[in-house]
């Protein structure tokens, strides 16, 4: 029966949804025009599908040619076609005499079911890397090559088939789900087989619609094995060179705008330029100025460069697997500040023509202000720019307080809440690789990529390089495809011990996967859906994206969080200016191997995991009183995951001036007996330690005489000597500082609570007022509005009681670690013992010279000396 009116609409819409699979390499030409007959028919599809194919005549040429030349051959035949039809039922019902009483739509649905089964394998066989050659398949091949020699024999129909089967073989080439839940007619009507579900859910995911996270059965045990799916067919994905055809028509082409979203898997500015078919040219502009930003951030230290300059160059490898290449650019109007990249996309558009600019959105207030300015000014003179939200779980700007209050700001519990709260759109599926990126005719001249000079090494007097990444590079693979394997490797194995054993310094049970999270090689949604599909969930993990998406959030509300302390009184702290306390701490020779062991494996590979970085943090601000901005500076020069957002959120914390406050503070010692208790991690990193016994290795100064000189160790030479030794008088000294500033500024402390007092920003003041943007701004200005936030419970004591010492606090936030009576017992034992042993062999000595002395008086001659005795321990 003729479908109707809306009905034909709605298939012909699916056709034109159907086209982007080819665009996109995900569909063959033939099989195109297969699902093509099965949806509208033949007649329909000999009146209609020159005219749906039509857009394909100025955006690529090359397929529009392919597709008609298959229409043509196919319709040029002279046989009768409801002939053929007839003939086709009467062989299926040879088959199967039950398909007599189907329908004929229905008899060709399941037929068109086994036949896409059957080519789908046939496909999968031909994906395989070469060099996969297996019993079955040299059979396929065998039997390949006797289908061809009797296809030839033949009239040729579509794909070379013999006319009398042409019309049965296009049939059994496509497959439409019976799963009509609506009314016919409607646009439920016309349900999408599953092998287009998939991309229908990226494109409803690129629009910005709302989506579940729903399977195909509507169970949530099938997360799992979707989970593995996925990273299989990235697996197998780049192991293939697909490429598109360059496209010679007029079609201006697409800029797409890298910059930390260095990755082809789940990026949907990626697949958004391949909506229009248009030629994608990918860019890349380094604009140091920009970068920066303003204030001292230090955005993109020396480290952070390094990693960037290495994940480009794979990145553009990558890009040249699928048929494209990565274009490098230095931004226009060096020393001019604010408007380089604009400048730099501005004259990319005149040269190669384009009119639509893609990317991935950034969340740092100057940059954000930069991409604005950007889509403002392109919009203008008629260039589409838009920007992806892909870089964190939650776009920050979008997260509101309303509904939730501000009573406990600045903890992930309460950012969670408002997430909550305020729901989102939803995040989606993540997004599958690409097969392919059309290419433009002409590219743009760009730039080598070491004309950046993201990688630039100093030199020495004479010329010479210094290649300090050189433990860097053997430590990483900088690659998309090594961010999925080290994410596979920690769901494997790590991630059973993450909830209990995250802080061992001296086990791999961390992901560190925070560098690629950093640049953009593995996004946050691919990583958390991952996370859920493992065996083994654990919400401390899947926490950790929720405090990355806290960091951005206090971030846009307070743009001066790198350098300012939020906390007013903690402003006027008195610090430290000892710079050789700070050196000393930067090279990792304070005297204590557990800190300096952190330093060094931080300056050697760019990283250490979160317990390590509290650790040394602590030391450096209350054992040392040096400013919390020195460590965020140190932390952003010398990490390869350094971001902006996090390390200024964390330090300010640290540093006792954030939102919230660390409950605790690291004892060097006492957390070493925790995360290091075999001194497993000392050794490695602080090799002239490796000698000393278990219970010692942690504080050396301990140990007898004897023991260190049998293990080499020579305080002030092999090893430094302590920079600073009552520990507990140092972090005494750092409460009484925090209670004359809070006794100053009387004015920032709540007198009811004792808790801080925090000034708030606009935008926070509005949501609480339950203000718009225009009344707010009016109402509030001029105004400073304070909030109580979270304050530790050891300052509100001190404030009571200024002249206590830090032991005896009741609140004393030191945390002990793991720390046992054995331990200690066998430290004086053999400290005793070492004594005890110490004066017996200086009475031996002694007794040994007065005889020799004597007999030398005497004339009598010197005892010979012992055979084979045994050296002394």
């Amino acid at each position: 029966m003729p479908p109707s009116a809306a009905g034909a609409q709605d298939s012909k819409a699916l056709v034109r949804q159907l086209l982007r699979e080819v665009l996109v390499g995900r569909e063959d030409p033939e099989g195109f025009f297969a699902m093509c007959v099965s949806i509208l028919g033949q007649q329909e599809t000999r009146t209609h599908f020159q005219s749906l194919i039509q857009p394909l005549s100025t955006a690529n040429r090359s397929l529009h040619c392919c597709l008609t030349s298959i229409y043509l051959e196919y319709f040029s035949k002279t046989g009768d076609d409801d002939l053929e039809f007839a003939l086709a039922l009467s062989v299926l019902e040879m088959k199967d005499p039950q398909l007599s009483t189907c329908s004929e739509e229905s008899t060709l649905q399941q037929l068109g079911a086994e036949a896409y089964q059957s080519s789908s394998v046939q496909l999968t066989s031909a994906s395989q890397p070469q060099g996969s050659s297996s019993r079955t398949q040299r059979a396929d091949a065998g039997g390949e090559r006797k289908k061809k020699q009797s296809v030839q024999k033949g009239p040729r129909g579509v794909m070379g088939l013999p006319q009398t089967t042409q019309e049965t073989e296009l049939q059994k080439s496509t497959h439409v789900d019976k799963c009509n839940k609506g009314t016919p007619g409607t646009s439920q009507s016309t349900c999408v087989s599953k092998p287009y579900a998939s991309f229908f859910k990226q494109e409803a995911v690129l629009k910005g619609d709302q989506m579940t996270e729903e399977g195909d059965s509507g169970n949530q045990s099938e997360k799992p094995k979707r989970s593995r799916n996925r990273r299989k067919r990235w697996d197998g994905g780049g192991q293939q060179v697909v490429g598109m055809p360059t496209s010679p028509s007029a079609s201006p082409p697409v800029l797409l705008w890298f910059r930390r979203d260095l990755r082809l898997c789940d990026n949907p500015a990626l697949l958004g330029s391949l909506e229009n078919g248009a030629p994608v040219i990918p860019v890349f502009i380094w604009s140091p100025e920009e970068e920066e930003g303003p204030g001292i951030t230090v955005a993109m230290g020396g480290a952070c460069k390094y990693w960037l300059h290495q994940a480009l160059s794979c990145f553009s490898s990558s890009l040249e697997r699928i048929g494209s290449h990565l274009v490098f650019l230095k931004a226009n109007g060096v020393g001019h500040g604010v408007g380089s990249s604009l400048r730099t996309l501005t004259e990319l558009i005149k040269e190669t023509g384009a009119r639509t600019v893609l990317a991935n959105a950034l969340y740092e207030p100057w940059l954000k202000e930069r991409d604005d300015s950007v889509v403002s000014a392109l919009q203008k003179v008629g260039v589409q720019c838009r920007m992806f939200p892909s870089y964190c779980l939650r776009d920050p700007y979008s997260v509101s307080t309303e509904g939730v209050g501000l009573r406990g700001i600045g903890s992930v519990s309460h950012f969670m809440s408002c997430c909550k709260q305020n729901p989102d759109s939803a995040l989606g599926v993540p997004l599958d690789p690409p097969a392919s990126l059309p290419t433009p005719a002409n590219w743009p001249q760009g730039v080598p990529l070491d004309a950046l000079e993201l990688a630039l090494m100093p030199r020495r007097k004479d010329g010479t390089m210094i290649d300090w990444a050189v433990n860097i590079r053997k430590s990483w693979d900088f690659s998309e495809e090594g961010a999925h394997a080290r994410l596979e490797a920690f769901l494997q194995d790590g991630v059973y011990r993450y909830e209990k054993e995250s802080g061992r310094a001296d086990a791999p049970n961390t992901s560190t996967l925070s560098p690629y999270l950093h640049f953009g090689q593995l996004s946050p949604r691919w990583l958390l859906w991952d996370a859920k599909g493992a065996r083994c969930r654990p919400p401390k993990f899947q926490r950790k994206l929720a405090w990355r998406d806290l960091a951005y959030w206090q971030l846009t509300l307070f743009p001066d969080l790198p350098w300012e302390s939020l906390r007013p009184p903690y402003k006027a702290l008195r610090w430290s200016t000892d710079r050789g306390h700070l050196k000393a701490w930067q090279r990792g020779r304070t005297g204590y191997p557990l800190v300096d062991a952190a330093m060094r494996q931080l300056w050697l590979t760019g990283w250490m995991n979160n317990y390590m970085r509290h650790v040394v943090a602590s030391f450096l601000i209350a054992y040392l009183h040096l400013s919390w901005q020195e460590g965020y500076r140190w932390f952003q020069d010398t990490l390869l995951d350094a971001d902006v957002a996090i390390d200024a959120m964390m330090w300010q914390n640290g540093g006792m001036c954030g939102l919230d406050h660390w409950n605790f503070v690291m004892h060097p010692v006492d957390a070493a007996m925790t995360c290091d208790p075999y001194g497993s991690y000392i050794r490695k990193w602080c090799p002239e330690l490796a000698d000393l016994p278990d219970e010692l290795i942690h504080k050396p100064w301990k140990c007898p005489a004897s023991m260190l000189r049998r293990s080499g160790v020579i305080f002030g030479q092999t090893y430094p000597d302590r920079i600073v030794t009552d520990l507990e008088e140092r972090r005494s000294q750092s409460l009484q500082d925090v209670a004359v500033v809070r006794r100053e500024f009387v004015q920032y402390v709540d007198k009811r609570s004792g808790c801080d007092l925090v000034p708030l920003p606009p935008r926070l003041v509005s949501e609480a007022l339950g203000l718009s943007d225009r009344n707010g701004g009016q109402l509030t200005e001029g105004k400073q509005f304070l909030l109580p936030v979270i304050t530790r419970m050891e300052f509100k004591h001190q404030q009571e009681d200024p002249d206590a010492d830090a032991a005896s606090n009741p609140y004393n936030a030191v945390l002990k670690g793991y720390v046992s009576r054995k331990r200690d017992e066998t430290i004086a034992f053999l400290n005793e013992k070492d004594f005890t042993a110490s004066v017996l062999f200086e009475g031996v000595q002694r007794t040994e010279r007065l005889e020799s002395n004597h007999r030398r008086m005497e004339g009598l001659p010197q005892p010979p000396a012992p055979q084979g005795r045994a050296r002394r321990t």
